[in-house]
């Protein structure tokens, strides 16, 4: 289980003096007010906006820079924290696709889905630390041709780490140190050392440690982040090297559905560190006897007082329980990640240039749960279940751009190996009264392994591009093709399948315009089509059904895709910049798994095409600097996605759920996003209020989450050209909402544990420092 949550604005986080940041200036050098923050495509063919470090620095330090991107338009973003680091409860949707039909990179570098149990990548949190990164690119549709992914039918975020001489304005040598508390014992510590020159060989290092208690229940989120950058200049050419270690550690909270909400409240969480209770939980579950002189509940009328507490077992608990799914001792996510990359860009003559970047990326990883569904050997009713992970990837890309002419003709490839490893196991409690394990720590020694498979997927994909610059038109045509090849092998086998599957589409094709109407206004436009490669891992894709199911699909099952048609315009003058936009998306070949049981039993899915989907919407957003210091920024937009088909099982043609013409699960209607901001060079301040409608969660628009407005606020002051200090508020009115829907996936009607509740009102405060 794990991260995200309401808007942009929580910290106007601080800048001091040209050592802390380019961005970061004295109160006599304050950044001009025709500065840009947000960057909205200007010559661009497609919907494209960028995020800027003027911008990412506004958040509270070591907050996902994904949390800043969720004031543009089409882009949902949801977390259970304040920081949006929580990786089980993270989830990015953009114009009603979800985080794992979006492609994700860094630095050019694919990081896969970014889910949860990622298997071709990590999250950009465990990529880098937040305050290096430079900048966040999003395209609402495709994204670009040369992007290194594979599964954006529904757009592309790409961050990027800022320039070693973006802190070395000042000197040849810069030093930045943060330091963050507030609620719930969030402690931040940052520290970054740059040295070189702005035009020579340069770089710089930093460690970053944050730790936060758990806003409801007991347990903490911790994260040790270590980065370098390095830049070389070479002759023409520019050598760059890139090095990061994670170590995160995060307690998780509980899935909840709104019948639980209203039976435990807001607040309910996991039994942890009351060991007896979950113990008694997981007993009521695992007695057959108590079970069937009940009338089938291990929960009855009598045992549990349901006006609000009772007496079992010389116990007081908390009334209203029902089952033992309705709080787990302990989960958590623990996660080991080291990725580094090296690589050149060099002139060729003087119409060409050539760019080539190798990375390797390990990963280690477990998702632990205190399942009452599997007791240990030694009488403990329940034991920990893991899903485990190992990965190591790598590969390689490169492009080349010819200037001929009026054209820029470009072409690129990418190739990657994965070898990803995956593991079901299960881990033994001490004793009745002593768990005998951490959450927190690496459990060893399993009782039982369900399952353990190794996966090898190779990836190939390249692109061809041509841009024609007419003056006041300007034209992109191109296309990108791609073979990826999946294949499972078991160590301990089980219900999941062994063999190979690919997916193989030659010809994606992009064709856009761009047409300047005057020196503020523009048009643009275009058509994108692309394919998504399927998925390697026993818990998602494919290979998460068994062995006659999966021989039943893999000749017959399709690829997803999607065809994305774009117009819009956008106007730029040194007070206003922003864009309108319409779009009509059609998916294709949708994918479904249905899982049988609860997510903790780990049961195997069916998946089958089952129809498309329809996107129409319209996106709006515009940034007014009204002078004086004051300014202004607003998005919205409009979502119309719809199932195109009824849910037939592909084997006999009965009806499986009748959702033709109901809205995409996780998809609202409306999104709108306002701020007002200040910045006179000495005093700060921002307020941000984010809307977001009604979201459904079952496919048969049945079970859904009211919409809800989130007020997030900043306030600061630097004391002098090295030291600021600052507040930030977020949930500012302490509203009680749902965060994160889908947690545990979405069914086809009715209530579901797959719910995670945002986080109540919290205050924070930085002091940053530098030479």
């Amino acid at each position: 289980m794990r991260p995200l949550h309401a808007f942009l604005l929580p910290s106007t986080m601080l800048a001091a003096t040209p050592a802390l940041a380019q961005d970061a200036l004295p109160a006599a050098d304050a950044p001009a007010e025709g500065a840009e923050i947000i960057v909205f495509g200007r010559g661009e063919t497609r919907q494209v906006q960028e995020i800027t470090r003027k911008d990412i620095i506004t958040l509270t330090p070591g907050t996902n820079a994904l949390k800043a991107i969720e004031k543009l338009p089409s882009v949902n973003f949801q977390s259970a924290d304040p920081f949006g680091n929580y990786e089980w409860s993270q989830r990015v949707t953009i114009r009603s696709f979800n985080q794992n039909q979006l492609g994700f990179t860094f630095d050019g570098i694919p990081l896969g889905d970014m889910s949860y149990g990622n298997h071709n990548g990590l999250h950009i949190t465990r990529a880098i630390s937040s305050e290096n990164i430079g900048s966040v690119r999003v395209s609402q549709g495709a994204g670009s041709l040369g992007t290194q992914a594979t599964g954006n039918l529904g757009g592309t975020v790409e961050t990027f780490s800022a320039d070693p001489a973006d802190y070395l304005s000042g000197g040849s040598l810069a030093g930045q140190g943060n330091l963050t508390y507030g609620s719930d014992e969030t402690w931040r510590a940052f520290a970054r050392l740059a040295l070189g020159t702005r035009d020579g060989m340069r770089g710089y290092v930093s460690y970053g440690y944050g730790a936060t208690d758990k806003w409801k229940g007991q347990g903490t989120q911790d994260q040790h982040m270590g980065n370098a950058k390095v830049i070389i200049p070479v002759g023409d050419a520019t050598i760059d090297g890139w090095l990061s270690y994670s170590d995160r550690r995060e307690q998780d909270y509980q899935d909840m559905s709104m019948n639980m909400i209203r039976r435990l409240g807001w607040d309910w969480d996991n039994t942890f560190p009351d060991y007896d209770r979950a113990i008694d939980y997981a007993s009521r579950l695992n007695d057959v006897d108590r079970i069937s002189n009940s009338g089938g509940s291990p929960f009855p009328d009598g045992l549990y007082d349901y006006s609000g507490a009772s007496v079992a077992g010389g116990q007081v608990y908390p009334g209203n329980v029902t089952s033992a799914d309705d709080a787990y001792y302990d989960a958590a996510g623990l996660r080991k990640d080291w990725l580094g990359a090296i690589g050149v860009t060099t002139p060729i003559g003087e119409a060409a240039t050539f760019h080539l970047k190798g990375y390797y990326h390990n990963n280690s990883g477990m998702g632990l749960w205190a399942t009452p569904y599997t007791p240990s050997p030694n009488g403990v009713p329940m034991s920990v279940r893991t899903t485990e992970y190992d990965m190591d990837r790598i590969g390689v890309f490169g492009s080349i751009d010819y200037r001929l002419g009026i054209q820029t003709l470009s072409a690129g490839a990418w190739y990657e190996n994965n070898k990803f490893h995956q593991a079901r196991r299960f881990y033994a409690f001490a004793s009745r009264t002593d768990p005998g394990l951490s959450f927190r720590d690496y459990p060893q020694d399993p009782f039982f392994t369900q399952w353990e498979f190794d996966f090898t997927t190779d990836t190939f994909q390249y692109h061809v591009q041509d841009k024609i610059d007419l003056g006041m038109v300007t034209i992109n045509l191109g296309w990108k093709g791609f073979k990826v090849s999946n294949e499972a092998e078991a160590i301990v086998q089980a219900t999941f399948p062994e063999g190979k599957i690919k997916v193989e589409d030659w010809f994606q094709p992009h064709a856009g315009f761009a047409v300047e109407l005057s020196p503020e206004a523009e048009i643009f436009g275009g058509f994108t089509q692309v394919t998504r490669a399927f998925a390697s891992a026993t818990t998602t894709g494919p290979f998460s059904t068994n062995q006659v199911g999966f021989d039943a699909i893999r000749d017959d099952l399709k690829p997803e895709q999607s065809d994305t048609y774009e117009l819009g315009l956008r106007y730029n003058t040194p007070t206003f910049n922003g864009v309108l936009g319409a779009y009509l998306v059609n998916f294709r070949n949708r994918l479904l798994a249905v899982t049988v049981g609860s997510p903790i039993q780990g049961l195997a899915s069916a998946l089958q095409n089952v129809g498309g989907v329809r996107a129409l919407g319209f996106e709006a957003a515009g940034d007014l600097k009204l002078g004086s210091g004051f300014g202004v920024y607003a998005s919205y937009s409009y979502t119309d996605a719809t199932y195109r088909d009824d849910v037939f099982n592909s084997s006999d043609g009965t009806l499986v759920a009748a959702i033709k013409d109901k809205t995409v699960v996780d998809s609202p209607e409306h999104m709108a996003r306002g701020e007002f901001n200040y910045d006179d060079g000495r005093a700060f301040g921002r307020v941000g209020i984010n809307y977001m409608s009604r979201r459904y969660y079952s496919y048969t628009n049945d079970a859904s989450v009211p919409g809800r407005v989130i007020v997030d606020a900043s306030v600061g002051y630097r004391l002098t050209d090295r030291i600021e200090v600052q507040l930030n508020a977020t949930n500012l009115f302490d509203k009680k909402y749902v965060g994160t829907i889908g947690s545990g996936g979405f069914g086809n009607s009715g209530d579901a544990q797959t719910l995670l509740v945002g986080a109540p009102q919290q205050f924070f405060a930085t002091l940053k420092t530098g030479f």
